[in-house]
């Protein structure tokens, strides 16, 4: 009776223990916070208070389809990536394989205990128990169930990995370690709960990074404005302030060295306003004279001056409605530069030599290439002016500052002068880009395209190389290269591109390549290495 009642008491108290130890790592793993961490004290309180010591937490690894150590309490970081198994390897690896729990009295006497962490000597495997359970997903759905056999590809059993302690063996508690395994079995199904919480956070989060980098690059290409190439971040900011101010009647200053686009900057400005549909006219201010410039943009009257035979409408009033477009701003003479200031603050005019206040309704864009704060400082440009015009300063930068936006340029020119010159040039070879984007580009987009239409015009096969490109280009300063190439490297030069261009062809096959150049795979084999060419770069990756 007084056996009983003992076994009884401790019973009671064995329940207790397990439902205190059960409350703690219901706590832990209820905290959302990072689960290794959480995974890290829950082994602890297995340790601290059911004293199950080398606590392990295995976990399948969905991309190798091996059992890796996630968590291991008191195994060094070395042991631990020991500890990798095959699905059905080991006492571990038949756990998770199975999806049944394995209670082994000795781990010295069971030889497919396998020890590959090497934690634990041969006292130690003498002495000790080692219980491993699965840890299962559970499903409360259809949805779930398809989401965890998307996550794990396994539709026949959903175990995910297992949990695996140590105990003192006592041969006469056999009851206990049945208590342990239906301890560790209600732990395992806690754990399963949390990774797989965290797992389908993840997917969704991955999902929703996904889908935030489809918005943004659709987001990139309706801020790509149709006639300006360039995907650099430099022109991205372009584009972004052109949409910012495009629906406005604020006047825009574009800025930056010549050949650099600000005609097509004004020109998108135009067709993405609300004024679309009206005039769009552009004054070059440096290519007439001053007294003819007046005329150009305010008009005159029948008389007003020596051959003005008869009423001419300026720019200002043809462009009613729409955007006037003036280039080249800080040319204008100190004389235009009174009357314009006078037109954007009044927003009215008179023509030359008559008395009629003409209303205008238009939207004014200006570009310079100068640096117009020097200028002003010079006293060459009036302060009031500038000040007026640089409401909305939008810069352009030079084709240096957005390298990689050339290439691509490069190949908008070659099919538009292709279609112009009704030529068929497929590509652009390797030594030519390399040159291409070497080049510091003073002149900037305009004398990208003048080259390209010059390439296009001397070559006549299908092909554009580097021998197509103008001098300016091969130079030592766009070469980077001290002296010319001897006849030797420059037959180097033009071989190594040709198999570049052969295993690009190719999608890196060699074999292919030698018959593409008419060649044997030996040769083929003993030039790549010659020339320290990779072929598994130009391998396409599906």
């Amino acid at each position: 009776m007084t056996t009983e009642l003992n076994t009884s008491i401790k019973n009671q108290e064995l329940a207790r223990q397990d439902l205190s130890c059960l409350y703690e790592i219901t706590k832990i793993l209820a905290a959302g916070n990072d689960l290794q961490e959480n995974l890290n004290s829950v082994v602890r309180v297995l340790a601290e208070m059911k004293e199950m010591e080398n606590g392990t937490v295995t976990i399948v690894n969905p991309l190798t389809r091996e059992l890796e150590i996630e968590i291991a309490c008191g195994i060094t970081a070395t042991a631990q990536r020991k500890g990798k198994y095959k699905l059905g390897e080991g006492i571990t690896g038949r756990v998770v394989s199975t999806g049944e729990p394995v209670i082994v009295p000795r781990i010295g006497e069971e030889p497919l205990f396998l020890n590959r962490t090497g934690s634990r000597n041969d006292e130690q495997k003498k002495k000790s128990s080692f219980i491993c359970v699965p840890i299962k997903i559970t499903f409360e759905s259809s949805e779930q169930k398809v989401l965890a056999q998307d996550l794990h590809d396994r539709a026949d059993n959903l175990s995910i990995g297992a949990l695996s302690v140590d105990r003192y063996y006592d041969k006469e508690l056999g009851s206990q370690s049945e208590q342990d395994l239906r301890f560790l079995t209600i732990v395992s199904a806690l754990i399963a709960q949390a990774v797989h919480r965290v797992q389908v956070i993840n997917r969704e989060k991955e999902a929703l990074q996904q889908e935030n980098q489809r918005l943004r690059r659709e987001l990139s290409a309706k801020n790509r404005l149709s006639d300006i190439i360039g995907n650099s971040s430099r022109m991205q900011e372009v584009f972004e302030m052109v949409h910012r101010v495009a629906d406005s009647n604020a006047t825009v200053l574009l800025r930056g060295e010549s050949g650099t686009g600000k005609s097509l900057v004004a020109k998108a400005l135009h067709h993405n306003s609300q004024r679309a549909s009206k005039p769009f006219l552009v004054v070059n201010c440096s290519a007439l004279p001053e007294n003819l410039l007046e005329s150009e943009l305010f008009g005159h009257e029948k008389g007003a001056f020596t051959g003005a035979e008869q009423q001419k409408k300026g720019r200002f009033e043809l462009a009613e409605g729409g955007t006037l477009f003036l280039d080249e701003i800080g040319e204008l003479s100190t004389t235009v530069q009174v009357k314009l200031l006078n037109v954007i603050q009044e927003r009215c005019f008179q023509r030359l030599g008559g008395s009629e206040i003409i209303k205008a309704d238009i939207r004014l864009v200006a570009a310079t290439n100068r640096n117009l704060e020097e200028a002003v400082l010079e006293g060459v440009f009036r302060e009031d002016l500038y000040y007026r015009l640089n409401v909305f300063p939008v810069h352009l930068p030079p084709l240096r500052e957005r390298r990689t936006d050339t290439l691509l340029l490069a190949e908008y020119f070659l099919e538009q002068y292709c279609q112009e010159n009704n030529k068929r040039i497929e590509r652009i070879s390797t030594t030519a880009i390399d040159l291409l984007i070497k080049y510091h580009w003073p002149g900037n987009v305009r004398e990208l395209q003048n080259c390209m239409e010059r390439a296009v015009l001397i070559c006549d096969s299908n092909t554009i190389s580097s021998v197509h490109l103008p001098p300016t280009l091969q130079s030592s300063d766009s070469v980077n290269t001290d002296s010319p190439l001897s006849l030797s490297g420059a037959v180097e030069s033009f071989e190594r591109e040709l198999i570049i261009d052969a295993l690009k062809h190719t999608n890196g096959n060699q074999t292919k390549a030698a018959a593409r150049l008419e060649t044997s795979l030996r040769i083929i084999n003993y030039k790549i290495h010659n020339y320290g060419i990779d072929p598994k770069q130009f391998k396409i990756k599906s």
